[in-house]
């Protein structure tokens, strides 16, 4: 039961990472075409606070709490736990290289930069162009 829920934080986690990511990459091409969802409140508030938690948690040397969870779970049904966080665990798997810890600091403060400044120029709320 415990890695089935670690698999299950495991899918969160990576929705979450979607959604960060995929969130900002859609806002243009939103404009663009004119989706509304884009342009919602709610769903640009959500996403905003997303990355600001995840460049806060990166500066203050915080381990995210999904991955805590999951790591807990992970020990619990006898596996074992990330190293690292996350994001750095999936990047060395996928790349195969260990990037420090304040790269991952300025890559997310760098995304949350981006973030900010496609807010500006497309900003929530309106849906005319």
């Amino acid at each position: 039961m415990q890695l089935l829920l670690a698999n299950f934080i495991l899918v969160i986690h990576a929705l979450f990472v979607a959604f960060v990511i995929l969130g900002l990459v859609a806002i243009l091409p939103g404009k663009y075409w004119r989706w509304g969802w884009v342009r919602n409140w709610w769903f640009r508030l959500a996403h905003l606070l997303a990355i600001g938690t995840v460049i806060a948690e990166s500066w203050m040397g915080l381990i995210c709490p999904l991955t805590e969870l999951e790591n807990r779970s992970k020990e619990a049904a006898g596996g074992s736990a990330y190293s690292s966080s996350f994001i750095q665990h999936w990047l060395h798997e996928i790349l195969f290289y260990d990037f420090a810890p304040w790269v991952f600091s300025v890559a997310y403060t760098a995304f949350g930069i981006l973030v900010i400044i496609v807010w500006l120029l497309v900003p929530p709320g309106h849906t005319r162009n």
